[in-house]
């Protein structure tokens, strides 16, 4: 069984229930509830990943907390003169 994931047209929809409903042996239809909260959900997981792997790889170089604020300060000190 493979997953998909698809985007109905609102005026569609019934007759996509309806072809679901004939084909009821061949298909299951499931609500994902990461996709109720944030229709994103997936593409966002997906960015993170590459951050956390870029991050462990060496590619992007994370910094402290301290450092960041001290950086955040530095800046608006530097728009202030």
């Amino acid at each position: 069984m493979q997953t998909l994931s698809i985007q109905i047209q609102d005026s569609y929809m019934q007759q996509f229930m309806n072809f679901v409903k004939e084909s009821h042996s061949n298909i299951t239809v499931s609500k994902d509830k990461n996709l109720e909260l944030d229709p994103y959900f997936y593409e966002r997981q997906k960015e993170l990943q590459k951050d956390i792997d870029d991050i462990d790889n060496g590619k992007i170089k994370m910094i402290n907390n301290e450092d960041f604020w001290d950086e955040i300060d530095s800046f608006t000190e530097s728009l202030q003169k």
